[in-house]
């Protein structure tokens, strides 16, 4: 085949995850066609066969429902993302440990309707926080980005990572030792099953093999929302090592 299908849920992250994917699919000399689709639409495109390759499912948990029609496989591991609590200050280390921390906002503004939300709202009975004021508000995309950039020392910031704003080092993640948020999930590629056998053995080998990691996509990430940078343009200045991950 000459031209490959890439999906992608509609994400700075999955964006940037698909532009490095295709350098290496230009590579084999294919042809790559760009399918960007709201997260809800994934499944029916994948029924539909109308994406041979996707980048990222982030398995065994979120994107679980991706395997479902059995046309998909996964492939490789990209980078191992989680959903985390940020703050910008203070010394608490863990989730459980706001229930005695003083000074923060017991507001929590989170994207209405995703795994995060609901996540979020378990981690509150869990760890005892809805007992001591803490709340969810279930928010828009674009509030819940605002909330989260303005680093205001006094705010709770859930967060998934890799996020653009890990690579600015504003905030800083807090331990889950009991997995609240649901622990480190796999960032892996899904193919179509029918078509393995159709591809270069050395490309799927390569695709297997290929290792971006949470800092390098959030490094991609920040370059796209914060650079200026298409994510083809940060995909490249990567490979070429003109874009370098946080210490």
């Amino acid at each position: 085949m000459d031209t490959i299908r890439l999906g992608y849920a509609d994400t700075l992250v999955h964006e940037a995850s698909a532009a490095a994917v295709a350098r290496v699919l230009e590579a084999h000399d294919l042809e790559v066609e760009y399918v960007p689709c709201e997260p809800a639409a994934l499944p029916g495109l994948i029924e539909e066969g109308a994406i041979d390759l996707l980048a990222t499912a982030w398995l065994p948990a979120t994107d679980l429902r991706l395997l479902a029609s059995g046309r998909m496989q996964p492939l490789g591991l990209l980078y191992r993302p989680s959903f985390v609590w940020c703050v910008a200050g203070g010394e608490v280390a863990t989730i459980e440990g706001l229930a005695t921390a003083s000074g923060f906002d017991r507001r929590i503004l989170v994207e209405a309707g995703t795994p995060l939300a609901a996540l979020s709202e378990r981690a509150l009975d869990a760890c005892g926080l809805r007992r001591q004021g803490y709340a969810v508000e279930a928010v828009t995309a674009a509030a819940a980005l605002a909330w989260a950039e303005e680093a205001v020392p006094a705010r709770i910031v859930p967060l998934s990572q890799p996020h653009a704003l890990m690579h600015a080092q504003l905030l800083r993640p807090l331990l889950d030792p009991g997995g609240v948020l649901g622990g480190e999930q796999e960032a892996r590629l899904l193919l179509r099953a029918d078509l393995r056998g159709t591809l270069d053995a050395d490309l799927i080998d390569e695709l297997d093999e290929l290792t971006l990691g949470n800092k390098v996509v959030s490094a991609l990430a920040h370059a796209m929302r914060s650079g200026g940078m298409s994510a083809e343009e940060a995909a490249e200045a990567w490979q070429r090592g003109r874009l370098s991950p946080r210490a």
